[in-house]
Protein backbone atom coordinates (compact mmCIF):
# COMPACT_ATOMS: atom_id res chain seq x y z
CA UNK A 1 0.00 0.00 0.00
CA UNK A 2 1.06 3.36 -1.15
CA UNK A 3 1.95 5.82 2.01
CA UNK A 4 0.05 8.54 3.16
CA UNK A 5 1.28 11.61 0.53
CA UNK A 6 0.95 15.58 1.39
CA UNK A 7 1.59 17.06 -1.98
CA UNK A 8 2.03 21.42 -0.58
CA UNK A 9 2.17 24.02 -2.94
CA UNK A 10 3.76 27.02 -1.77
CA UNK A 11 5.99 30.11 -2.63
CA UNK A 12 7.95 29.32 0.21
CA UNK A 13 9.08 25.31 0.20
CA UNK A 14 11.94 26.11 2.40
CA UNK A 15 9.93 26.34 5.40
CA UNK A 16 9.24 22.51 4.38
CA UNK A 17 9.02 20.37 6.37
CA UNK A 18 9.64 22.31 9.32
CA UNK A 19 8.59 21.24 12.69
CA UNK A 20 6.80 17.88 10.06
CA UNK A 21 10.57 16.64 10.44
CA UNK A 22 10.48 16.19 14.01
CA UNK A 23 8.83 14.42 16.64
CA UNK A 24 6.24 11.60 15.92
CA UNK A 25 5.31 12.84 11.91
CA UNK A 26 9.44 13.10 11.38
CA UNK A 27 9.73 9.59 12.49
CA UNK A 28 6.89 8.32 10.80
CA UNK A 29 8.40 10.23 7.69
CA UNK A 30 11.43 8.32 7.98
CA UNK A 31 9.82 5.39 8.29
CA UNK A 32 7.51 5.58 4.91
CA UNK A 33 4.30 5.70 6.72
CA UNK A 34 3.56 9.20 4.72
CA UNK A 35 5.31 11.43 2.06
CA UNK A 36 5.39 14.91 1.94
CA UNK A 37 6.30 16.49 -1.84
CA UNK A 38 6.48 20.46 -1.95
CA UNK A 39 6.35 22.81 -5.38
CA UNK A 40 7.28 26.06 -5.10
CA UNK A 41 4.67 28.14 -7.25
CA UNK A 42 6.65 30.69 -8.52
CA UNK A 43 7.86 27.82 -10.98
CA UNK A 44 4.92 28.24 -12.67
CA UNK A 45 5.01 31.83 -13.53
CA UNK A 46 5.03 32.49 -17.44
CA UNK A 47 6.94 36.12 -16.80
CA UNK A 48 10.56 36.68 -16.62
CA UNK A 49 9.92 38.17 -13.74
CA UNK A 50 8.45 35.25 -11.82
CA UNK A 51 5.03 37.10 -11.07
CA UNK A 52 2.55 35.72 -9.40
CA UNK A 53 0.51 38.18 -7.73
CA UNK A 54 -1.49 41.39 -8.99
CA UNK A 55 -3.71 43.84 -8.12
CA UNK A 56 -7.23 43.51 -7.27
CA UNK A 57 -9.90 43.93 -9.94
CA UNK A 58 -11.74 46.59 -8.28
CA UNK A 59 -9.00 48.37 -6.65
CA UNK A 60 -8.06 48.01 -2.69
CA UNK A 61 -5.62 47.40 -0.82
CA UNK A 62 -2.73 44.29 -1.11
CA UNK A 63 -1.92 42.19 -4.28
CA UNK A 64 -3.63 39.04 -4.78
CA UNK A 65 -2.16 35.48 -5.99
CA UNK A 66 -2.94 35.24 -9.70
CA UNK A 67 -5.67 32.69 -11.70
CA UNK A 68 -2.77 31.87 -14.29
CA UNK A 69 -0.50 31.06 -12.29
CA UNK A 70 -2.25 29.33 -9.34
CA UNK A 71 -3.98 27.00 -11.78
CA UNK A 72 -0.87 25.80 -13.42
CA UNK A 73 0.53 24.81 -10.11
CA UNK A 74 -2.84 23.09 -9.12
CA UNK A 75 -3.27 20.98 -12.70
CA UNK A 76 0.65 19.96 -12.31
CA UNK A 77 0.29 18.71 -8.92
CA UNK A 78 -3.18 17.14 -9.62
CA UNK A 79 -1.82 15.43 -12.99
CA UNK A 80 1.23 14.46 -10.83
CA UNK A 81 -1.47 13.03 -7.52
CA UNK A 82 -4.60 12.31 -9.39
CA UNK A 83 -7.54 11.18 -7.25
CA UNK A 84 -6.27 13.75 -3.92
CA UNK A 85 -8.61 16.32 -2.40
CA UNK A 86 -7.69 19.50 -3.26
CA UNK A 87 -7.52 22.15 -0.07
CA UNK A 88 -6.74 25.64 0.13
CA UNK A 89 -6.10 26.81 3.45
CA UNK A 90 -8.04 29.92 4.11
CA UNK A 91 -9.63 31.97 6.94
CA UNK A 92 -13.03 31.80 5.15
CA UNK A 93 -13.02 28.03 5.34
CA UNK A 94 -14.73 25.45 6.75
CA UNK A 95 -13.41 24.81 10.29
CA UNK A 96 -11.19 22.20 10.44
CA UNK A 97 -12.84 18.90 12.39
CA UNK A 98 -10.98 15.88 13.53
CA UNK A 99 -13.94 14.26 11.58
CA UNK A 100 -12.35 15.90 8.36
CA UNK A 101 -9.08 14.79 9.57
CA UNK A 102 -10.24 11.08 9.52
CA UNK A 103 -12.06 11.32 6.39
CA UNK A 104 -8.87 12.61 4.85
CA UNK A 105 -6.52 9.85 6.38
CA UNK A 106 -9.33 7.03 4.89
CA UNK A 107 -7.78 8.71 1.13
CA UNK A 108 -4.47 9.09 -0.26
CA UNK A 109 -3.70 11.68 0.76
CA UNK A 110 -4.03 15.83 0.25
CA UNK A 111 -2.94 18.48 -2.48
CA UNK A 112 -2.77 21.96 -0.40
CA UNK A 113 -2.73 25.31 -1.53
CA UNK A 114 -1.09 27.74 0.73
CA UNK A 115 -2.76 31.02 -0.42
CA UNK A 116 -0.43 34.33 0.11
CA UNK A 117 -1.14 38.35 -0.03
CA UNK A 118 -5.20 39.46 0.24
CA UNK A 119 -5.74 35.68 -1.06
CA UNK A 120 -6.49 33.59 -4.75
CA UNK A 121 -8.12 34.46 -7.33
CA UNK A 122 -12.05 33.47 -7.09
CA UNK A 123 -11.91 31.91 -10.43
CA UNK A 124 -9.59 29.34 -9.76
CA UNK A 125 -11.25 28.28 -6.58
CA UNK A 126 -14.30 27.64 -8.37
CA UNK A 127 -13.24 26.23 -12.20
CA UNK A 128 -10.32 23.96 -9.73
CA UNK A 129 -13.21 23.22 -7.08
CA UNK A 130 -11.07 23.40 -4.00
CA UNK A 131 -12.13 22.82 -0.65
CA UNK A 132 -11.67 25.56 1.57
CA UNK A 133 -10.29 24.72 5.54
CA UNK A 134 -9.93 27.07 8.18
CA UNK A 135 -7.82 25.67 11.18
CA UNK A 136 -9.10 29.16 12.71
CA UNK A 137 -10.62 32.44 13.55
CA UNK A 138 -7.65 34.37 12.65
CA UNK A 139 -5.28 35.13 9.84
CA UNK A 140 -2.13 34.33 9.31
CA UNK A 141 0.52 35.73 6.70
CA UNK A 142 -0.34 32.91 4.90
CA UNK A 143 -1.07 29.19 4.48
CA UNK A 144 1.89 27.36 5.16
CA UNK A 145 1.59 26.97 9.35
CA UNK A 146 -2.10 26.07 8.99
CA UNK A 147 -1.09 23.11 5.87
CA UNK A 148 1.48 22.39 8.95
CA UNK A 149 -1.08 21.95 11.76
CA UNK A 150 -3.93 20.01 8.69
CA UNK A 151 -1.15 17.42 7.80
CA UNK A 152 0.09 16.88 11.90
CA UNK A 153 -3.52 16.26 12.92
CA UNK A 154 -3.97 13.79 9.68
CA UNK A 155 -0.41 11.89 10.12
CA UNK A 156 -0.61 10.99 13.60
CA UNK A 157 -4.26 9.26 12.87
CA UNK A 158 -2.35 7.45 10.65
CA UNK A 159 -1.77 3.50 11.74
CA UNK A 160 2.11 3.16 13.14
CA UNK A 161 2.40 6.67 14.03
CA UNK A 162 1.37 6.78 17.66
CA UNK A 163 2.97 4.08 19.92
CA UNK A 164 -0.23 3.60 21.68
CA UNK A 165 -2.56 3.90 19.39
CA UNK A 166 -5.65 3.09 22.13
CA UNK A 167 -4.62 6.80 23.87
CA UNK A 168 -6.29 8.36 20.23
CA UNK A 169 -9.76 6.72 20.95
CA UNK A 170 -10.31 9.49 24.35
CA UNK A 171 -8.97 12.54 22.88
CA UNK A 172 -10.59 15.89 22.44
CA UNK A 173 -13.17 15.89 19.86
CA UNK A 174 -13.41 12.51 19.33
CA UNK A 175 -16.43 11.66 20.94
CA UNK A 176 -17.99 14.97 21.39
CA UNK A 177 -16.16 15.94 24.54
CA UNK A 178 -12.96 17.21 25.90
CA UNK A 179 -10.77 15.10 27.20
CA UNK A 180 -10.36 14.81 30.71
CA UNK A 181 -7.54 15.70 33.12
CA UNK A 182 -4.05 13.81 33.49
CA UNK A 183 -1.87 13.29 36.16
CA UNK A 184 1.46 11.89 36.73
CA UNK A 185 4.71 12.09 39.43
CA UNK A 186 4.73 13.54 41.96
CA UNK A 187 1.95 12.49 43.58
CA UNK A 188 2.02 15.62 45.89
CA UNK A 189 3.41 18.89 43.75
CA UNK A 190 3.26 22.76 45.01
CA UNK A 191 0.29 21.03 48.11
CA UNK A 192 -1.62 19.75 45.74
CA UNK A 193 -2.52 16.09 45.36
CA UNK A 194 -3.40 13.74 42.96
CA UNK A 195 -7.33 12.82 42.89
CA UNK A 196 -7.35 9.69 45.44
CA UNK A 197 -9.97 8.00 42.67
CA UNK A 198 -6.89 7.47 40.27
CA UNK A 199 -4.77 6.05 42.58
CA UNK A 200 -7.41 3.50 43.70
CA UNK A 201 -7.12 0.81 41.68
CA UNK A 202 -10.62 0.37 40.83
CA UNK A 203 -11.01 0.60 37.10
CA UNK A 204 -14.41 1.22 36.92
CA UNK A 205 -14.33 4.47 39.39
CA UNK A 206 -12.03 6.04 37.42
CA UNK A 207 -13.58 5.59 34.27
CA UNK A 208 -16.45 6.91 35.97
CA UNK A 209 -14.59 9.95 37.04
CA UNK A 210 -12.19 10.62 33.77
CA UNK A 211 -16.04 10.45 32.02
CA UNK A 212 -17.43 13.22 34.83
CA UNK A 213 -14.30 15.22 34.42
CA UNK A 214 -14.94 15.30 30.49
CA UNK A 215 -18.17 16.20 30.98
CA UNK A 216 -18.00 19.13 33.39
CA UNK A 217 -15.09 20.41 31.37
CA UNK A 218 -16.69 20.60 27.71
CA UNK A 219 -19.92 21.93 29.41
CA UNK A 220 -17.80 24.98 30.99
CA UNK A 221 -15.45 25.37 28.29
CA UNK A 222 -17.32 24.14 24.79
CA UNK A 223 -20.75 23.64 25.44
CA UNK A 224 -21.09 24.08 21.35
CA UNK A 225 -19.92 20.43 21.14
CA UNK A 226 -22.73 18.75 22.86
CA UNK A 227 -24.71 19.89 20.13
CA UNK A 228 -22.89 18.50 17.94
CA UNK A 229 -23.52 14.67 16.83
CA UNK A 230 -20.43 12.60 17.98
CA UNK A 231 -18.63 10.83 15.55
CA UNK A 232 -19.70 7.37 15.16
Amino acid sequence: MAPWQATVLTLFPEMFPGPLGLSLAGRAREAGIWRLSVSNIRDFARDKHRSVDGTPAGGGAGMVMRADVAAAAIDAASGAFPGAPRLYLSPRGAPLSQARVRSLISGPGVILFCGRFEGLDERVIEARQLEEISIGDYVLSGGELAAMVLIDACVRLLPGVVGAEASLADESFETGRLEYPHYTRPRIWEGVEIPDVLLSGDHARIAAWRRAESERITSERRPDLRRRKPRP
